[in-house]
């Protein structure tokens, strides 16, 4: 069967409208990251406070997903969802309307932490509805695979479109309309997709928030591994955002930014869903080491751009390598960590990659103020340079974790979208491998 014939099949499993609200729905976190930059950076006139408050925004949804995640594991996704995406909403009006009143830059820090904070992960929570609703099939493993692979590039199509609907809100309203968009679109399609029948799909875990806190027992070292490359290509989209803007501000167009910096996402997007083309034998710590070299390689250019009509082509180039990367380390979690607890486990990545704009944006934005965009930069090249070097350390412990006893189920007629069976519990006990050193 062909990559297309697979794609096909997932669609329609879950139905279009699920397709296009579960792109949508994710759309609002990818513009308030650059919104809130582009916001307090116009408005104050500092760079390093507006990468403060867009790194607070990430630091805050960082924090607050891990836990998310556990309540869904616990609850299910509909109340956890419904209540983020209109708190989320809420938070992004009263930061414009803060920051255009003149409010103290604690203030204005402090509510970008809280939009953050309340922001639903729905890409990481769109994830775990794969697994349930592919439940029943002889090729559940090739369908959750090919799921993701979509899943990542619907992710990385959500940072394109989402900096250039920010670009364009900016260029034709105002920055602060841009976020007002970004908050209407929240409190719609946030709700829509905390509605749709796929969020009964995932079976709950009366344990999922229990003690030890939403981790719980999940930080093995493997799923470390993960989370610090996430963390590093999350700086890799903070220092890179920055330094565009900077660029962009430079030249006058200071709007421009969402629209160059959504190259990154266009590439990454078409390489994505390329992914589902590549061999099965080919496995994700292989795919992640091969990502993680590429990053590095295509990122050295940064350092040599002067100007917008550079900076295109080398952000979008380099965007060809992030999906498949992140399409790696989420795969990879999904297989080694216990399906109950998978929810906590991509938000806990996702948190990872929040911390890491944070960081790359706050220290790019500082270092642009002094010595300019190439600094910022810098800080991108670094942390892919960080990130080859821990995926080819962590090879053979990546390797070892994947060796994954599959469980080989009878066919059964595929499932109607309307009712989708929860996996077996014995089954998922099947799969899960425990290695212990």
């Amino acid at each position: 069967m062909s990559p297309f014939a697979w794609y096909r099949r997932l669609f329609r499993l879950a139905g279009t409208p699920y397709v296009v609200v579960a792109f949508l729905a994710r759309l609002p976190l990818a513009m308030s990251q650059l919104g809130a930059l582009l916001l307090v950076s116009e408005t104050t006139g500092s760079y390093g406070l507006g990468g403060l408050a867009a790194g607070a925004l990430a630091v805050g949804n960082a924090v607050g997903a891990p836990y998310a995640g556990a309540l869904a594991d616990r609850l299910g996704q509909r109340q956890v969802v419904l209540v983020q995406s209109w708190a989320g909403a809420l938070s992004l009006v009263l930061l414009v309307v803060l920051v255009n009143a003149g409010a103290p830059d604690p203030a204005t820090v402090a509510v970008a932490a809280l939009a953050g904070l309340s922001m639903p992960q729905v890409g990481p929570l769109a994830r775990v509805r794969w697994r349930p609703l592919t439940a029943g099939h002889a090729e559940q493993r090739r369908l959750v695979d090919v799921a993701f692979a979509y899943e990542g590039a619907v992710d990385e199509a959500s940072f394109a479109v989402g900096p250039a609907l920010v670009g364009l809100g900016a260029v034709a309203i105002s920055p602060g309309g841009a976020l007002l968009m970004a908050a209407a679109m929240l409190a719609v399609f946030g709700t829509a997709f905390a509605l749709h029948r796929t969020a009964r799909t995932h079976r709950h875990d009366p344990r999922g928030a229990g003690a030890g806190g939403p981790a719980g027992h999940l930080l093995t070292p493997v799923l470390l591994v993960l989370i610090l490359a996430q963390l590093l290509i999350g700086m890799l989209f903070g220092a890179t955002q920055t330094g565009t803007t900077v660029l962009a501000t430079e030249a006058g167009t200071p709007g421009v930014a969402g629209l160059v910096h959504a190259t990154l996402g266009v590439g990454s997007a078409l390489a994505g869903i390329g992914t589902a083309f590549l061999p099965e034998r080919i496995g994700p710590e292989r795919r992640m080491l091969a990502a993680a070299s590429a990053l590095f390689v295509l990122s050295l250019p940064l350092l040599l751009v002067g100007g917008l009509g550079t900076l295109v082509p080398a952000v979008a180039v380099l965007g060809c390598a992030v999906a498949p990367f992140m399409i790696a380390v989420f795969s990879t979690a999904e297989r080694v960590v216990v399906p109950t607890r998978v929810a906590t486990a991509m938000t806990l990545l996702a948190s990872a990659t929040g911390l890491g704009y944070a960081a790359g944006s706050s220290v790019a934005g500082r270092l642009a103020d002094e010595h300019g965009h190439t600094a910022a930069f810098a800080v991108t090249v670094t942390a892919m340079a960080l990130a080859a070097v821990l995926v080819a350390l962590s090879q053979r412990r990546l390797r070892r974790a994947l060796v994954v006893r599959e469980p080989s189920p009878e066919p059964s007629p595929e499932p109607s979208p309307e009712s989708a069976p929860d996996p077996a519990p014995d089954s998922a006990v099947r799969e899960q491998v425990t290695i212990r050193r």
